[in-house]
């Protein structure tokens, strides 16, 4: 399935093969403490890793989705981890004022080629991918999800 908006702005897809998944399992950022994570480390499960920055409006509209979905699907498995393509000191302030409770890594610029490599030649912000707990890499998302889309999207994650 492929669905898009006008321009190509918002944009889900859904893949049924790997292509990226161990890319970006094996991709590693500093957390919000300094301390260097892999995305690995949540392997096993099923994993919404989500590319954002605090300047970025769409991006702060969909945080509160993003951590709705987490404190609702945690107990079947379900992982979010943002990606900040933006600095410790930004990232920080805005948490305080809009606090989640999944993990956030720190990537600054450095993510951006991973996002290209992910499907988001543009470098799109938000950007979302989904990893089954197999490491495929299953959907991806350039733009801020509904909460209707993303209800659909992690159905059919966790199937």
């Amino acid at each position: 399935m492929v669905a898009a908006a006008a321009g190509g702005v918002v944009a889900t897809f859904r893949l049924r093969q790997d292509s990226g998944g161990k890319e970006l399992l094996s991709s590693s950022f500093p957390d919000l403490s300094g301390r260097r994570r892999r995305l690995s480390e949540w392997g096993g499960r099923p994993i919404l890793c989500n590319f954002w920055a605090s300047w970025c409006a769409p991006c702060r509209e969909e945080l509160p989705l993003l951590e709705a979905a987490s404190r609702e699907n945690a107990s079947i498995g379900l992982q979010i981890v943002g990606i900040a393509i933006d600095n410790a000191a930004n990232v920080t302030k805005y948490l305080k004022e809009v606090q989640v409770g999944y993990p956030v890594l720190i990537a600054e610029g450095s993510a951006i080629n991973l996002m290209r490599a992910l499907g988001n030649p543009n470098g799109v912000l938000p950007f979302s991918v989904a990893v089954d707990g197999a490491g495929r890499l299953r959907q991806r998302k350039v733009g801020a999800y509904s909460a209707q889309e993303l209800r659909s999207d992690l159905a059919a994650l966790l199937r």
